[in-house]
């Protein structure tokens, strides 16, 4: 048997070269600007048990009630109407049954989200920032108070008030030389995680079995508007690309422009495609940040002089 080696590889992984592991690599791979703890989070999350087993199990019986919830909302659109349920349903699963690693990244995600949309209004239309939901949860009670559908209602309000300004200016999303990046913080603050013995269900199989509550519990128009929301990750990608004129976290946004929706049958599968944009965006971010902050370490300052007479040549 080859000898396993040690490369300093997270718990749990190890390197075999008869049998590598596909997680090890991405583990070690550092091609994405990726927060490390995010990063191990879903490396653990994306390689557990449950989703190997139970997720293939789920998908299949997830998708065929979203139909069933269309099929309800083609005869009644705006019933059932139950917001509140569904996050409170939602809070209850993440509380009992959702692993600490799928916590964290879902409640990481909605900071990531404020953090990004912050930083473009903060430079595209200084002073003037468009009126949002906060999205600061630090526990999982902040879910209840309609935190996914805030979420979603955030990026439409935050576009139509972008460019209702833009346009009131007479501007437009551009390049700028002194880029404020305020917004991107480096850490997010939350609160302990339950990490319980039924803790267990990874982030893609909980996000399969919550889409048929999001298309059931609410109304026809809820539930489209937030799956296509989905595909406005490029349309907040190319902002940041031409405020910072940098175009190189555009490859790695995968869920395309909305004015081509996708069928709502996939939003499980979007969503957390969603996520990963959205951390490497934000991971993408930090790094100009700190190239910024090094940039004005290092950079030489001014000669200061004393106002008068030029000295004489002796």
């Amino acid at each position: 048997m080859s000898e396993r080696l040690s490369l300093g590889l997270p718990a749990g992984l190890s390197h075999d070269p008869a049998d590598p592991d596909p997680w090890a690599a991405l583990a070690l791979d550092r091609s994405l600007p990726f927060d490390p703890q995010a990063k191990l989070a879903l490396i653990r999350d994306q390689s557990s048990r449950c989703r190997q087993f139970l997720l293939p199990l789920v998908r299949p019986f997830a998708r065929l009630w979203i139909i069933v919830a269309q099929l309800v909302h083609i005869v009644s659109p705006r019933w059932p109407h139950a917001p509140r349920l569904l996050h409170r349903s939602i809070a209850f699963g993440m509380r009992h049954f959702l692993s600490r690693d799928a916590n964290l990244l879902i409640l990481r995600h909605f900071h990531l989200g404020a953090q990004i949309l912050r930083f473009i209004s903060d430079n595209a239309t200084p002073g003037f920032h468009p009126p949002l939901a906060p999205m600061t949860p630090r526990v999982i009670e902040d879910v209840v108070d309609d935190l996914f559908l805030n979420h979603d209602l955030n990026i439409y309000n935050f576009l139509i008030g972008l460019n209702e300004e833009l346009e009131r200016r007479g501007d437009a999303v551009r390049r700028i030389d002194r880029i404020d990046y305020s917004a991107i913080r480096d850490t997010v603050a939350l609160d302990p995680l339950p990490d319980g013995r039924f803790n267990l269900v990874d982030l893609q199989t909980a996000i399969e079995l919550y889409t048929p509550a999001y298309a059931m519990l609410l109304t026809d128009r809820d539930f489209w508007r937030a799956s296509n929301s989905l595909q406005l990750d490029e349309t907040i990608g190319l902002y940041v690309a031409r405020i910072t004129g940098e175009e190189k976290h555009l490859a790695m946004i995968n869920n395309r422009h909305p004015l081509v929706p996708f069928s709502t049958l996939g939003a499980g599968f979007r969503l957390v495609l969603h996520g990963l944009s959205t951390e490497v965006l934000h991971g993408f971010l930090r790094e100009l940040k700190a190239k910024a902050a090094d940039a004005s370490a290092t950079a030489p300052q001014p000669v200061q002089t004393i106002d008068g007479p030029e000295p004489r040549l002796q």
